[in-house]
């Protein structure tokens, strides 16, 4: 069973020899042999301050909702909401502190949130001259594939920066790259996981599955999530306020019948479409009945959720032409263009165009990504 950076810390907590510390983290800083981080920092009486990423420390906000600041009713510790007024530490909350610990599971895809939290407190770190030391977690979606293209500069924003969809680097790596990439100056120290190779998706590693997230409660919601969540920026259910989010899809103007039967002649690897209706109690058409699909996964090892998402987004525009992008407002950009990291692919399925050649070209991106991320690799 792989040993997280958590429980390494728990077995020897002078791997971190600051006594104030603030901890950022939530309901995923968990380990099945010492608990959440937050008691094993509090016990050590090092605990200082708490900081909490979207859907806050304990993991009880929704997705999107703003998060206060707080006391945490356990512990008694002042928690500092990075989802609120600001998603940087200010200089007010980090006064006082010896250094800072993140914790939190990632999802592995680029537009997980968790991962610019992480950016914004290397940033506010290096700013104050702050260590960090990171306690790394895998990546669920394994360190060997990695899908989608590198996302356009002028779409950079907290849920985008210039790395493919799917990354393949743990959190410990992605903090070794923002440092380099951003040239930052904080000391940040990885606390690496024992037992853990790239090759190892979740369920490969022994350690139960904690929802990072309410809309991620399994693991196949997760392995999907980087081709279902370009679903957000469009008039379709991404399956929000159901017990399925981004493994069921629909509307109430869609045909799931004739969709899943059109998914499945495609051959998509790991994966299967069956037709299903739905009506969610949140998000997208609350109360309303919806047709739609459920996306099951039969082979983990073989799904490539990126491009399955990809040709979903094609195959629904060609067949529903109720289909559409969510307008933005004015002056801002679409949703669907900051998921995505770019415009063509909008452009590509509102002109009805082959997507295929885009994903020959993300496969390029893909390669020049795995070359250039040799030099931020802890594992084998």
């Amino acid at each position: 069973m792989v040993r997280v950076g958590a429980q390494r810390l728990a077995a020897d907590p002078g791997r971190i020899p600051e006594q104030r510390l603030g901890l950022v983290t939530n309901h995923s800083g968990v380990s099945l042999t010492s608990g959440t981080t937050i008691d094993l920092l509090h016990r050590t009486g090092r605990l200082a301050a708490l900081f909490g990423p979207e859907h806050g420390v304990r993991g009880d906000a929704q997705a999107g909702e703003k998060v206060s600041g707080s006391h945490d009713p356990v512990t008694g510790v002042i928690v500092h909401s990075l989802y609120g007024d600001t998603k940087r530490p200010t200089a007010a909350m980090l006064q006082g502190l010896d250094a800072l610990v993140f914790d939190i599971q990632d999802a592995g895809s680029r537009f997980y949130t968790y991962i610019y939290t992480l950016l914004y407190v290397l940033q506010a770190a290096a700013a104050q001259q702050l260590p960090v030391y990171i306690l790394d977690r895998p990546n669920p979606l394994g360190g060997e594939q990695v899908e989608g293209n590198l996302l356009d500069s002028n779409l950079q924003s907290f849920v985008g920066y210039p790395i493919p969809i799917r990354h393949g680097l743990t959190v410990g790596e992605l903090a070794v790259f923002f440092c380099r990439r951003e040239q930052l100056t904080a000391p940040v120290h990885v606390i690496p996981m024992q037992g853990w190779t790239r090759s190892m998706l979740f369920p490969d590693t022994g350690l139960p599955w904690v929802p990072p997230s309410p809309n991620l409660p399994s693991y196949e919601a997760a392995l999907l999530y980087p081709g279902t969540c370009l679903v957000e920026g469009t008039n379709v259910s991404e399956g929000r306020g159901t017990t399925l989010p981004f493994q069921m899809l629909g509307a109430p103007w869609l045909n799931g019948r004739q969709l899943a039967e059109h998914m499945n002649t495609l051959d998509l690897p790991g994966v299967w479409f069956r037709a299903t209706s739905f009506t969610p109690t949140a998000g997208k058409y609350h109360g309303q009945w919806c047709s739609g699909i459920q996306i099951h996964v039969i082979r983990m090892h073989d799904v490539r959720p990126v491009r399955t998402g990809l040709l979903l987004l094609q195959t629904m525009a060609q067949l529903f032409s109720q289909f559409a992008f969510v307008e933005p407002p004015p002056s801002r950009k679409y949703f669907f263009d900051l998921l995505a990291g770019t415009t063509t692919v909008r452009q590509y399925i509102h002109d009805q165009r082959d997507v295929t050649p885009l994903l020959a070209r993300w496969e390029e991106d893909a390669r020049t990504f795995l070359q250039e991320r040799q030099g931020y690799l802890h594992y084998s």
